[in-house]
């Protein structure tokens, strides 16, 4: 079935092959699950902070050209949609009133300002139209009403006028499906296909269609995906790239993760399973950073921990993955899901989510202007903490981050069971296939912790699973019901679900997961430092200084009405050595004990530096290890690693609240004592690399 096409499949078989292929695992509808613990107090925090205040003051939403105003940052015209992306299931996660108004309001706008024909936004010249910024923007509608069908009557018919208009424009010869549209296409194909699982109102013809023409005019990637056409290396050292910047733009890349796994649904085709698969894989071997990102500092960038992952990147990254896991029901896609939420995403916001880094750096002991970078094509502030330290999409695209974590983190499985499938605090209450109604909530530090308690009530027997995941280590983790027995764990192989059979009524269920400490070999002999779905970074000590927003294109003040006080860019040196190798021989795991009793809570700025309670420490030197392009070089080798002065102990805690850091470790084998002096003061030289 490779080189059929859905027109020529309904010629064969008729309207029988208007069907989807089944979630492995069915979402639940957005809003079923709330947050808990820190999870709650992470959305919390950025419903006060700069997600839940950019329609008040961010001027590319707050005076964007979607509310009838001029403010855009580029043509595409795509701000107000990215935000409308995130604030509806940050909004409906959090239950919260004032961003559930936000909402409202803008929904009336956009129905309000439809076009006769159906077209959604700013009307440009109909032969200038581009559908990219109408896709972010269709999927929060899909979202909102799937969390509130209150807007049935009214966006149902908006969302349909825009689907006739979408497949008039898509026919020979094809208008708007260019440049970031063909790229991200699949997107709007996920849309199409929610509505024809919950709203297909006679239209079912319709929307196969439009998925037909969306598949034939988007880009090829099953086929970027292939041996001989994927990248494998850092396109530096190319000479020409064998394919088009858009397949190589990280955050392209990060949405396109799915396109195989979408495609298949409505194709039927098995083979595009091992394309899904190839895509995963051999984008984080070749272009992945141990903290769950994708290495692209605009273009994909190899494996170097000086080179930048845009945020961008990461959580469309983390969307695909969450989707990829329900639809295919691959273990490691919700491991690196989870690995990217606990670590890449909150590494790259300031504690109170006001402030945010266009790119990051796995290796990053200090956050400052930049007069030379290692980066392709990101300007000198953008691994600092801002407003709108480089290109603005990060600022209106980054908070769909964890509302959408949280939407993923139950799933159906079957007709008479509920999954744990991204392990976090939460509470979700729904109605099985069988009727049976179910409430189940989790209470667990987890990953600051990996003991999962559950309070469970049901109206009948059912089936609970939790996924396990591949990191457990099977002789330390078990699971008991109420005051039964322990039992050891035996998940399934591919899926990681382990089943567990429930009476009715109220229940508790207790798994413990066994975690050792792991270190992954990196590139120059370097290794990274995990622990459970945590990685691990070196504490550094932090000079912090911050001032009023600067305009990300001129680099100039924003003025006093385009900004708020709460919102301020930073400069962050070190106080402490960077320049370290460490003797992975030596880590100590510091946490408190694993218990059966519920946890106790967290403090509410879980990704601020001395909030977690967990924590490593080890033997290391430092060494020498010089500058490139204003940045650390690469790891010295470790026959280049020779100490300065002697062993002493360092503290390392988890990378998402390291905001700078050292996270890919040269190695170091060494006998001497520990020095008396634990608190090291800093190297003279390597505390910086340019001057401000």
């Amino acid at each position: 079935m490779k080189s059929s096409s859905l027109l020529s499949l309904l010629a064969a078989c008729g309207d029988k092959c208007l069907s989807l292929l089944p979630y492995v695992f069915e979402p639940l509808p957005l809003g079923s699950i709330r947050p808990q613990g820190w999870l709650f107090d992470t959305l919390r925090l950025m419903g006060d902070g700069l997600a839940g205040h950019e329609y008040d003051f961010y001027s590319y939403v707050k005076d964007s050209t979607w509310r009838g105003r001029g403010e855009e940052y580029s043509p595409l015209r795509e701000a107000a949609p990215y935000w409308f992306n995130y604030i509806v299931p940050l909004a409906y996660g959090l239950d919260d009133a004032r961003l559930k108004l936000q909402v409202r309001d803008f929904v009336e706008k956009v129905i309000d300002g439809q076009g006769d024909d159906g077209w959604l936004g700013p009307e440009p010249p109909t032969e200038d139209r581009d559908l990219w910024a109408r896709f972010p923007l269709v999927l929060g509608l899909t979202q909102l009403l799937e969390a509130d069908p209150s807007y049935e009557t009214t966006l149902l018919p908006c969302l349909y006028r825009f689907v006739r208009l979408l497949k008039i424009m898509l026919e020979p010869p094809s208008t708007g499906l260019i440049g970031w549209g063909q790229a991200r296409a699949y997107d709007m194909v996920l849309s199409l296909q929610w509505l024809h699982e919950k709203y297909p109102e006679h239209n079912t013809k319709l929307l196969f269609d439009t998925m037909e023409l969306l598949k034939k005019g988007a880009f090829n990637w099953p086929h970027f995906f292939s041996e001989g056409t994927f990248p494998k290396g850092n396109l530096d050292n190319w000479d020409g790239i064998p394919v088009r910047f858009d397949f190589v733009h990280v955050v392209n890349l990060g949405q396109a993760l799915k396109s195989s796994a979408v495609i298949r649904r409505f194709m039927h085709d098995e083979y595009l399973l091992e394309t899904a698969r190839n895509a995963v894989n051999w984008t984080y071997l070749w272009h992945g950073a141990p903290s769950g990102a994708i290495i692209g500092d605009e273009r994909i960038a190899g494996v170097s921990p000086a080179r930048g992952a845009e945020l961008c990147g990461v959580v469309e990254s983390l969307f695909s993955l969450s989707y990829l896991y329900k639809a295919v029901g691959d273990n490691a896609f919700a491991d690196r899901a989870e690995l990217a939420a606990f670590n890449a995403l909150p590494a790259m916001t300031t504690p109170d989510f006001w402030a945010h880094q266009y790119v990051a750096q796995t290796n990053q002991p200090y956050s400052i202007p930049l007069e030379d970078t290692p980066f392709w094509n990101v300007n000198q502030r953008g691994q600092t903490f801002g407003l709108e330290p480089h290109f603005p999409c990060c600022t209106v695209n980054h908070p769909q981050g964890f509302p959408k974590f949280v939407s993923a983190l139950f799933v159906r499985v079957g007709r008479r069971g509920i999954g744990h499938a991204l392990l976090s605090p939460a509470i979700v209450t729904t109605t099985l296939g069988d009727g049976t109604d179910v409430t189940i909530k989790c209470s667990t530090n987890y990953p600051f912790g990996t003991v999962l308690h559950y309070a469970v009530q049901s109206s009948k027997p059912w089936l609970f699973y939790v996924r396990i995941p591949e990191w457990t280590v099977a002789n330390k983790s078990y699971f008991k019901v109420d005051d039964g027995e322990e039992q050891l764990l035996r998940p399934d192989t591919g899926s990681g679900m382990q089943e567990i059979s429930l009476d009715k009524g109220n229940v508790t269920v207790v798994v413990h997961l066994g975690a050792d400490i792991r270190v992954e070999p990196r590139s120059h002999d370097a290794v990274a430092i995990h622990h459970g779905a945590l990685l691990y970074a070196l504490e550094i000590g932090t000079e912090v200084t911050s001032y009023y927003p600067k305009d990300w294109q001129y680099q100039r003040p924003l003025p006093e009405y385009r900004r708020v006080d709460e919102s301020r860019d930073y400069i962050m040196l070190n106080t402490t050595a960077w320049a370290v190798a460490i003797d992975p021989s030596t880590l100590k795991l510091h946490s408190p004990p694993a218990s059966s009793a519920t946890p106790g809570k967290l403090p509410p700025n879980i990704w601020d530096v001395g909030a977690s309670p967990v924590c490593m420490t080890a033997l290391a030197c430092e060494i020498d290890w010089g500058f490139a392009n204003g940045v650390p070089a690469e790891p010295p080798i470790q026959d280049e690693n020779s100490c300065i002065g002697d062993a002493f102990e360092v503290r390392l805690i988890p990378y998402g609240a390291a905001k700078i850091r050292i996270a890919e470790f040269p190695v170091a084998n060494f006998t001497n004592k520990l020095a008396p002096n634990k608190n090291r003061a800093r190297h003279p030289g390597s505390w910086r690399g340019v001057e401000l």
